[in-house]
């Protein structure tokens, strides 16, 4: 099969059009503010403001699950370690 017959993938506006269609008319109201064009970096949000739209409870919760935590430190037994070669 040839690459040049393979059919454009959908571009911002028809993921827009697909999301309004499944979901109802929410879902184009909130992939409408995240299409820029191509190459255009001034219009996109910093990380702190991206941030700053997520509610505090869903943060604190991603927070927990999703922070590792060091528990505890424990010696491991020489014999479960791989033995070491010298070069």
């Amino acid at each position: 099969m040839e690459e040049d017959s393979a059919p454009p993938l959908p571009g911002g506006t028809d993921e827009a059009a697909i999301l309004a269609e499944a979901n109802g008319e929410a879902a184009a109201a909130i992939a409408a503010p995240l299409e820029t064009e191509e190459g255009r970096t001034d219009d996109l949000p910093t990380l702190e403001g991206l941030v700053g739209r997520v509610p505090p409870g869903v943060r604190a919760l991603l927070d927990e699950l999703f922070r590792a935590r060091f528990t505890g430190v424990k010696r491991a037994p020489e014999a479960d370690l791989p033995a070491q070669t010298s070069k």
